[in-house]
């Protein structure tokens, strides 16, 4: 099962010089850039002229629309919206959440914490595909300046729930793939720290 990973786009998806093929192609957020319904739209659109057989997206920290106005999802024609939902395709278990800790007054913050906790605990045992806006604690969520920020309590639950791959994005100047024993761990930002829209989509094979 090929999947094709994006997230990060910030409305500059068109300007992607390739999107791979593959089976099913997932996306972790931040799709617009401070939440407008236009670019919504905009995004469905060229999400519905890719060959892959399924899309599978979640809002980020700046897609505001979907955290203000619930019917936002109903603009998303051509793929599945996921908001602490499981879906299953292809034989896999896909659970997609939009939430972070807080960072300054952004779309889906969360105080780390108890509240934090009990999000993540919604995350059902038997995930294989966790796609998440923001990083766990100690993998691929470290910002420009040295700084650590992935969140702790997400890292916790990964420990138990063990899924074989983690997409997010959020810090984009951590781009990359990592791994350890049980999952794969994909930062697919497209946009870099200058939010230009440079790094190409990653490919996991499961």
């Amino acid at each position: 099962m090929r999947l094709v990973l994006l997230s990060d786009t910030h409305a500059r998806h068109h300007k992607i010089p390739v999107v791979p093929d593959g089976d099913i192609l997932l996306h972790a957020g931040d799709l617009t850039n401070h939440g407008e319904l236009p670019d919504v739209e905009h995004f469905n659109g060229w999400l519905g002229r890719l060959p892959h057989r399924h899309k599978v997206v979640i809002a980020g920290n700046h897609d505001f629309c979907f955290e203000h106005d619930p019917s936002a999802r109903k603009l998303f024609t051509n793929a599945y919206y996921l908001q602490d939902e499981m879906l299953e395709l292809e034989g896999l278990k896909i659970y997609g959440s939009p939430w972070q800790p807080r960072f300054c007054d952004w779309a889906f913050n969360v105080d780390r914490g108890p509240k934090l906790a009990a999000i993540w605990a919604q995350i059902p045992d038997d995930t294989d595909v966790l796609i998440t806006h923001g990083p766990p604690l100690g993998q691929l969520d470290v910002t420009y300046d040295g700084r650590a920020v992935g969140c702790e309590d997400l890292r916790d639950r990964l420990r138990a729930v063990r899924p074989r791959l983690h997409l997010f994005g959020h810090i984009h100047e951590s781009y990359g793939l990592a791994r350890d024993e049980h999952t794969i761990y994909a930062n697919a930002s497209i946009c870099t720290l200058r939010y230009k829209p440079t790094n190409a989509p990653l490919v996991v094979d499961l």
